[in-house]
């Protein structure tokens, strides 16, 4: 029995080892490596001299910052919109329906879809902004000081319809005896969201603030579709994008990127942790 049980574990075993394991253990032995700016030179082996190199570079602070502040604007925002879109279609009335399927329609746009929507609407000339009297100067996606919220919306929008997913199936799991014992007892319509569904939904809560988190630090599509090569001067150069430079850029640096994707690595992952350890304490899971 455990024989037949091996045998179906061992492909989707190999596909994880080739494509997933392998790549990520490779980074750590690359981060080591220097690559030299001929190509028929091989790499050079420097220690962790680079690794220290990359951490101390202004390229990697203002990134990192980027990247931290791109989270910040994005998670917050996105939960709360998706908590008050669910709770706005958490009702019985009639054709209801129509509005959660337009409410999580954007869980299946891609976010190149979502990018070039996006990036039309902001244009300075066929774009719908100059219309509405807004144009900035330089243009919004050209702007140093509006750019990285301008793909903050482009990312809040997309991910708007998985959180307003996640929030409804939160709510629907709300006993509605709880909230009718609530009621009776004369708590307002805002007592009983506070003190009554906050805390039964606290669970659904903790686990899209952790879900929206690892994909905030890990976007990259739309950045690279909006503002591509000028993202530091506009600083919209998140973790992601910095990786990609230096492995697609002008001149490529495959141990850099490996260094880069280490630090994302073990950033996401202590944020997890911090979040597993700490927020998760408020979480309860009965009244």
């Amino acid at each position: 029995m455990s024989l037949i049980a091996y045998c179906f574990i061992l492909p989707p075993l190999l596909v994880f080892s080739v494509f997933s394991f392998y790549p990520f253990l490779h980074n750590f032995k690359e981060a080591l490596y220097q690559t030299p700016p001929y190509p028929n030179e091989p790499s050079k082996y420097v220690g962790f001299h680079q690794v220290a190199q990359v951490l101390s570079s202004t390229q990697f602070v203002q990134s990192l910052t980027t990247t931290i502040l791109f989270s910040l604007i994005v998670v917050p925002i996105g939960l709360i919109l998706g908590l008050l879109l669910a709770v706005a279609a958490n009702r019985k009335l009639k054709a209801i329906g129509i509005y959660r399927t337009i409410f999580s329609s954007t869980v299946v746009t891609s976010v190149a879809i979502a990018a070039v929507i996006f990036g039309t609407f902001m244009d300075p000339v066929v774009g719908l902004l100059p219309w509405l009297g807004i144009n900035p100067m330089p243009p919004l996606l050209q702007n140093p000081t509006w750019a990285l919220l301008a793909v903050s919306v482009v990312t809040i929008w997309q991910g708007l319809g998985l959180s307003f997913i996640i929030m409804s199936a939160g709510l629907q799991s709300v006993p509605e005896d709880v909230l009718e014992a609530a009621e009776v007892d004369g708590a307002s319509p805002v007592a009983r969201f506070w003190h009554v569904t906050v805390p039964l939904l606290s669970p659904i809560l903790f686990f899209a603030l952790v879900v929206a988190t690892i994909s905030a630090f890990q976007s990259f599509g739309q950045i690279d579709l909006l503002t591509g090569s000028n993202s530091a001067y506009l600083h919209t150069d998140v973790l992601t994008y910095l990786i990609y430079q230096n492995i697609q850029g002008q001149a490529p640096n495959p141990g850099v990127a490996s260094v880069l994707s280490i630090v994302l690595f073990l950033l996401t992952l202590s944020l997890t942790l911090i979040q597993l350890r700490y927020v998760e304490r408020r979480v309860q899971y009965a009244l």
